[in-house]
């Protein structure tokens, strides 16, 4: 698997968990939230694995610390994208890196 299409499974799966909750009167959020994170899976399944999102990915260590195993966000990376509520898919891989850095200093 391309660590693009790691990317993109693991947003999707994300996505899957707000639509699997249940909340009153969550007044829609989960759906929106589901939304935006298919619509940013999509578009990360297009980018190849030299595009400078996946490389920014890999140098903030998504993909294990030697480039190759499957996207995890660790624990900063994963609260940006579970309150991911919409906006353009690349700025929510852009702001990715941030938050890990953010995290580790």
């Amino acid at each position: 698997m391309s660590r693009s299409e790691s990317l993109a499974a693991y947003l999707r799966a994300q996505a899957r968990r707000r639509l699997d909750r249940v909340e009153s009167r969550d007044e829609g959020r989960n759906a929106r939230c589901a939304l935006a994170l298919l619509d940013a899976a999509a578009y990360a399944a297009t980018l190849p694995d030299d595009d400078p999102l996946i490389v920014m990915l890999d140098q903030a260590g998504c993909f294990g610390p030697l480039g190759c195993e499957e996207f995890d966000p660790g624990e900063a990376g994963t609260k940006v994208i579970r309150h991911w509520e919409g906006g353009e898919p690349h700025d929510l891989l852009l702001a990715l890196p941030a938050a890990i850095a953010a995290a580790a200093s």
